[in-house]
């Protein structure tokens, strides 16, 4: 009895986590390799370019702060534009839920 003792327990253990709700999750290492997949607009890219390239965004977000920043979001990524110029463009979060690296603990200086 005593021998199958641990392996009663894991399947009780395993078939209880199975009936748990799953829920839809991405790891930061599919959302890269997927960003690594999906081909963005370089930066010093016109506005125009970009949308003659991948057409009309979802949502366009007014320029805001000094100089001009404003985004234009499509459906996987964001693009970043400083007047009508791309400085920067991202993919886009899969969920809400979804999350990235957590920032490393600081680290103690060593004594002297």
């Amino acid at each position: 009895m005593r021998r199958h003792g641990g392996w009663m327990l894991a399947l009780v253990l395993f078939a209880g986590g199975a009936q748990a709700p799953l829920a839809a999750e991405t790891l930061l290492i599919d959302r890269v390799a997927r960003s690594k997949a999906t081909v963005l607009p370089r930066q010093n890219t016109s506005m125009s370019e970009v949308e003659a390239h991948y057409g009309a965004p979802k949502e366009k977000r007014p320029a805001v702060g000094q100089p001009p920043i404003s985004r234009w979001v499509y459906p996987a990524f964001t693009v970043y534009f400083e007047g009508d110029r791309v400085i920067n463009a991202v993919i886009n979060k899969s969920s809400d839920l979804e999350q990235g690296p957590r920032p490393a603990p600081p680290q103690k200086k060593p004594a002297q």
